[in-house]
């Protein structure tokens, strides 16, 4: 089995090799799309399986729109057209015929142009907003609160598996409410929807908080969002919730009846994540041996590998192991009993140890007789040998100490990454050496911003909700600010 590159050599390049190599995910023959493998399908399925439940219960249903968006409804809204206009990817044609210059080969039938372009979905909102006009008469209708599972094209120029690609999955959730207190509120319940995922499920500790004006999303009064510390010291957006106000209302005129009589526009919310949070998922927890997961997102939270010479050994020892393992699933932990004679003991420790497996446990005839078996965790790599009678209950409390741990060890390391500053010196120093967020004064301009992201490459990842106000001094100006905000290098 290959060994990957270090982070420290080369934190890019261990990524890469991390994610093919443990079978997440792999390039297609399609530019800048990949193929996602079963076992890192298995993973996206747990994101996906905890978020629809606290979708679902927060009084959020499904549905699904059409991938393909007429040119006038995309451009309706002009902000949000404008906004992602150079990444759409756009149907011209709807038929293919043979071409009569190369014998066997297609072409494009030149006879069957579209009437009107469609756009390959990059977000949703203008084909939901079109649809939600023939849903929305009164105030009766309202909310309507409707998330759905799909895949987006973004057209990206430099892909990289899970964090960028041109097409992605995710869930968005689009919603409208009669008044502008019940969108933000819904826009803020969200983001905490997502935040308590993110910390609790994934392990992953997060900063909430608001997007500057120019980081807002295209066609959002507000932008909320979740930021997360990655091991390389560069942050990773993690999921974001944005407060629409009445835009895509009024650019669909979409109204209702009040209940006074009156017209009014709706005011909307929309929300989502993506197949992103499976690079915020390796780059938080795992290291130069492979991936480490939470016991909440593993496939296989325990595996048990039989060691044995002759047939004799096997069978006694597969016996005990098919025991164990029905005794865990009863608790409700996936186990998989690896008997292939195909591969050795060790080569299946570093198969296991690669795609993060929690717990392993191995098991041998001399284990059997004193009644005992090997428990390594993957977290720490630690081992230790249990009797049999206490192993179900051991391993039920390890799982939770891994997890515990885990998420431990990604706070600490978001603590040790998290800088205060104020001097522009050392804004430099911070940003180029150490790297991480930097908490400093900024004057509130979006000429400042993008002037230090031209000299430094970071940018302002969020003004945090949770942070004091705080007189100060622009780093960058010297003028007045009111509170710090976090700046970094991000993917």
């Amino acid at each position: 089995m290959a060994k990957l590159t270090k982070r420290k050599e080369d934190y890019s390049k261990w990524y890469n090799e991390l994610v093919i190599n443990a079978d997440l995910a792999e390039n297609s023959g399609v530019r800048g799309s990949m193929v996602i493998k079963p076992y890192g399908y298995a993973i996206w399925e747990k994101i996906q399986q905890e978020l629809d439940r606290k979708f679902k219960d927060t009084g959020h249903q499904n549905a699904y729109f059409p991938l393909f968006v007429p040119k006038s409804l995309f451009e309706a809204e002009e902000k949000n057209a404008e906004g992602f206009a150079k990444e759409c990817a756009v149907v011209t044609h709807y038929r293919l015929e043979a071409d009569p210059d190369n014998k066997g080969k297609l072409r494009v039938d030149p006879k069957a142009k579209l009437e009107e372009e469609l756009v390959v979905r990059p977000t949703s909102e203008a084909i939901i907003w079109n649809t939600y006009k023939n849903w929305i008469q009164s105030y009766r209708d309202l909310p309507i609160l409707v998330n759905q599972w799909a895949n987006v094209v973004r057209w990206e120029m430099r892909t990289r598996l899970f964090l960028r690609t041109a097409e992605f999955l995710w869930q968005e959730g689009h919603t409208a409410h009669a008044t502008k207190h019940e969108a933000i509120e819904e826009a803020e319940l969200m983001l905490n929807v997502y935040a308590d995922f993110a910390e609790n499920f994934m392990k992953i500790p997060v900063v909430r908080g608001l997007k500057t004006e120019s980081e807002r999303f295209a066609g959002a009064e507000e932008t909320y969002c979740i930021e997360a510390m990655m091991q390389d010291g560069k942050a990773l957006q993690a999921g974001t919730s944005h407060f629409l106000g009445q835009n895509f209302a009024k650019a669909f005129d979409v109204k209702y009846a009040t209940a006074n009589g009156g017209l009014e526009y709706v005011w909307a919310t929309s929300w989502g994540v993506s197949t992103r949070l499976m690079g915020a998922l390796i780059m938080t927890h795992s290291d130069d041996q492979g991936l480490v997961l939470p016991s909440t997102l593993a496939p296989i939270q325990v595996v048990i590998v039989p060691v044995y010479f002759n047939d004799e050994q096997r069978n006694l020892v597969a016996q005990k192991a098919h025991q164990l393992k029905s005794e865990l699933m009863s608790k409700g932990i996936s186990v998989k009993f690896d008997d292939r004679d195909t591969f050795k003991p060790g080569w299946k420790f570093n198969e296991y140890e690669l795609k993060g497996v929690p717990v392993r446990i191995a098991m041998g005839p001399r284990d059997l007789e004193k009644n005992q078996i090997e428990v390594a965790r993957r977290d720490t790599g630690d081992k230790n040998f249990i009797s049999l009678e206490k192993s179900v209950e051991h391993i039920l409390s390890l799982l939770q100490e891994i997890d515990e741990n885990i998420y431990q060890k990604a706070k600490d390391n978001k603590q040790e990454l998290t800088t205060k500053v104020d001097t522009w010196d050392d804004f430099q120093d911070v940003i180029e050496n150490k790297g991480g967020f930097v908490s400093a004064h900024w004057d509130g301009t979006t000429e400042t911003e993008e002037k230090i992201q031209e000299l430094t490459k970071a940018t302002i990842r969020c003004i945090p909700l949770e942070a004091e106000k705080e007189e100060g001094k622009c780093i960058f100006t010297g003028k007045p600010s009111q509170q710090r905000v976090l700046f970094a290098k991000a993917y």
